[in-house]
């Protein structure tokens, strides 16, 4: 007896679908690892997606393992993953039914021990000091006396009331608190925008730029104190443009921060020491100086008052000064009544010489003289005239003699030249009419020839002339823009116009149609002999 190919196999288990298995494999999973450690080493993570969650992998040298950290874990995390670092995941193992894998979604991340975060700041460390953020030629000095002190703190902790405290005992100055998260997700990115926000303030505007930072926090472990050692917190400490001291944690703890501050403080309390001076000492120091200048003065001045007194009993006395100029005086005193009297003497006898010469007959014999010299004058100067008119009157009688026959002589000379005259004018006219006549025919022709040329001809059979606004005549219908102003001329005078918006320029050939008259090379004219005058050229 043959057997089927097929047959029915009797078994007691329920057949599942692949939704049925797999739910049942996902819940075996997270009841059998609801809460799991897990150590390995982080890999492929390119930060959080777009939706807030992060996925990436971790491993160790045999095996790998799927990760996920939710939005609302990821916000709570103390630090940020990084790619390469070894950490302690903290969640549940569960499946993913669309792809049958598994994975673990993490509820809390901390590093595997203090030795990989030591690592990672070691590494990150040369990275920063590799580009040049820790040099110490680029640090700052602090100023001695800062006006505005800026505070980037929380502003709850016990930090910034022993910073305003110190402040206010040693030099109270105005101080400016910028809050932030001082540990925590976020709380780098705070610390760094706290930083740069102080720099972009405006020195003259309402919120004064500071002259001194302080970024301060209290003690606490390495994980508390990670947020100073962001990479965005050392940059914006090493960019600030305003002098920085960093007071981050005890003296016996080390951030990143400090190697770029221009100043580390071992305490929050030390940084406001080091940000201003106590007042009292100030004072004290200014009091004992001002003692200092006093005395120094008041010694100067004795030493200036002794040099000067020996300078004084150097000096000649006032009589000794006076002995030398008070005797010329005496004696030009003395020669002053002498000297008039000499000088009234000499005086006295030129008056006499000059008025010895003042007598009235030495005036009398000298008006005669000049009275003799002057009729003598008179008389030279009669004679002269008179032989000067004999002379003119015989030059006039002689031309009156050689006058007497020139009327009788002009007489027939005007006659003949009177004859000639009228002759040469007769012959005038005649020549003033044939030329007249020739001229009046040659303008005539060439009238005609203008007329027939000019273009008013044609304005005269219905066409017109466009010009533009320097009276050009416009030949295309391009050239003219919008708005522009037009002048049409037509046979019997012009009107003004404005181009209006068109599309494409049609030529109408109407009576109305824009026409510009055509250049036409006129007929020549008959030649013209010499006596006809100059030939008439064209006009365009």
């Amino acid at each position: 007896m043959n057997r089927p190919f097929f047959s029915e196999t009797q078994t007691n288990l329920a057949e599942l679908s692949v939704s049925e298995l797999s739910g049942s494999i996902k819940r075996t999973v997270e009841t059998a690892f609801d809460h799991v450690r897990v150590r390995g080493e982080i890999s492929g993570y390119r930060g959080p997606h777009s939706s807030g969650h992060a996925y990436f992998s971790l491993k160790d040298d045999r095996a790998r393992i799927d990760a996920v950290i939710w939005k609302g874990s990821f916000s709570k995390l103390k630090f940020r993953p990084e790619e390469g670092m070894e950490v302690i995941a903290t969640g549940k193992v569960t499946t993913f039914p669309g792809s049958s894998k598994y994975q673990i979604v993490i509820e809390t991340l901390e590093p595997a021990g203090a030795g990989a975060l030591m690592a990672l700041i070691e590494e990150r460390k040369r990275k920063l000091a590799a580009e040049g953020l820790f040099d110490p030629a680029r640090k700052r000095a602090l100023p001695f006396l800062p006006k505005v002190i800026g505070v980037v703190t929380s502003p709850t902790g016990a930090v910034i009331r022993d910073i305003l405290h110190r402040i206010s005992d040693r030099f109270p100055v105005h101080v400016i608190v910028w809050p932030v998260k001082v540990q925590g997700e976020g709380s780098g990115d705070e610390v760094a925008n706290a930083i740069s926000g102080f720099n972009a303030l405006d020195p003259l505007g309402p919120v004064r730029r500071p002259d001194v930072l302080i970024v301060a926090r209290g003690g606490g472990s390495l994980e508390d104190l990670w947020s100073f050692n962001d990479e965005a917190v050392v940059r914006a400490a090493a960019e600030s443009a305003i002098p920085l001291i960093s007071a981050v944690g005890h003296e016996t703890d080390w951030t990143l921060i400090d190697h770029a501050a221009d100043m580390r403080a071992p305490t929050p309390t030390g940084a406001a020491e080091m940000a201003v001076p106590v007042k009292a000492e100030l004072d004290a120091q200014l009091a004992a100086l001002s003692a200092r200048l006093r005395g120094c003065a008041s010694r100067q001045m004795d030493h200036r008052r002794q040099n000067l007194r020996a300078l004084v009993r150097a000096l000649p006395s006032l009589d000794q000064l006076l002995a030398l100029p008070r005797r010329r005086f005496d004696e030009a005193a003395a020669g002053l009544g002498r000297g008039l009297e000499r000088t009234a003497i000499t005086k006295r006898r030129q008056f006499e010489r000059a008025s010895a010469g003042l007598r009235l007959d030495i005036l009398t014999n000298r008006i005669g003289e000049r009275r003799r010299h002057l009729a003598e004058q008179v008389l030279r100067k009669d004679r002269c005239l008179e032989r000067q008119l004999l002379g003119a009157r015989g030059r006039i009688d002689r031309a009156h003699a050689q006058l007497s026959g020139l009327p009788q002589r002009l007489s027939g000379h005007i006659g003949r030249e009177r004859q000639h005259t009228a002759a040469l004018s007769r012959q005038a006219d005649t020549a003033i009419r044939h030329a007249m006549a020739r001229h009046r025919a040659t303008l005539a022709a060439q009238d005609r020839v203008l007329q027939s040329l000019s273009y008013k001809n044609v304005l005269k059979r219905g066409f017109a002339v466009i010009r533009g606004e320097d009276d050009q005549p416009l030949t295309r219908a391009s050239a003219i823009a919008t708005g522009q102003a037009l002048s049409i001329e037509f046979a019997d005078g012009r009107v003004a116009a404005t181009a209006g918006e068109g599309s494409e320029p049609a030529v109408a050939m109407g009576p109305a149609a824009a026409l510009t008259p055509r250049k036409r090379t006129p007929k020549s004219a008959p030649e013209q002999g010499p006596e006809d005058g100059p030939k008439q050229g064209t006009l365009f």
